[in-house]
């Protein structure tokens, strides 16, 4: 079902089973795959591929237990040209993909999130609302992202990382903030990175880490909890 108010640019190609919402503009070279939803108001750049099975402009929801309501704003999904969607993704609106942007199968991306130039986001990870993500960062396969987080340009997180963004687990007592990951930092695989933390630049977080304070700049962490190698 193609809503008539859609706007498609040129040598578009559909799969089948596609579910296209009121006013989406999707651009020229786009390529759509089997059973893939784009809901209203989405905004669709030039050479863009959409694997199956994903869903794209998702709405927010809500139950009564959880403390922190999402946004209602109605801004739309955005994707910039050339942007890939691998298969089984859904990404929310009020998300902005610019330019280049790799998004693996299976991964989701929530509301009020940006992800920069050429960045990749990889198989099977979790990215939460109020993030940022830079230029040409890499997240590898299974990494949980979490909410009010900021990752500068060109940073590299392994396989399996794991951040946070509430030091009191659901107490109420702290102000949401996820670390803070400087330009060119790499986190190993299986890392974890504590609340409100800021990761330097160029800084190492070995594989495995679990960091629990600011990590200085061109510096290297290990351990559990982490320390400082030099």
């Amino acid at each position: 079902m193609i809503h008539e108010s859609v706007v498609f640019g040129k040598n578009v190609i559909f799969g089948e089973n596609i579910i296209i919402e009121e006013n989406v503009v999707i651009g020229d070279n786009v390529k759509i795959g089997n059973n893939v939803t784009i809901k209203a108001n989405t905004k669709i750049g030039n050479g863009v591929q959409i694997n199956d099975l994903s869903i794209l402009g998702k709405g927010t929801s809500t139950n009564k237990k959880m403390a922190r309501k999402p946004s209602n704003s109605a801004d739309p999904l955005v994707i910039e040209d050339d942007v890939i969607i691998g298969c089984n993704c859904v990404i929310y609106r009020t998300v902005l993909l610019k330019k280049g942007v790799f998004v693996g199968d299976l991964s989701s991306i929530r509301e009020n999130v940006t992800v920069g130039m050429d960045s990749i986001i990889g198989r099977n990870v979790i990215v939460e609302n109020k993030t940022t993500i830079g230029k040409r960062v890499t997240i590898q396969t299974g990494c949980y992202i979490t909410a009010d987080m900021i990752i500068e340009d060109e940073v590299f997180f392994g396989p399996c990382c794991s951040t946070s963004n509430d030091k009191y687990m659901g107490m109420g007592n702290f102000e949401h903030q996820g670390p803070i990951v400087k330009k060119g930092a790499k986190i190993g695989n299986n890392a974890t990175l504590l609340p409100a933390i800021i990761i330097g630049e160029n800084s190492i977080v070995g594989a495995g880490a679990v960091v629990i304070k600011d990590v200085p700049s061109n510096k290297t962490v290990v351990g559990n909890p982490g320390r400082l190698l030099n």
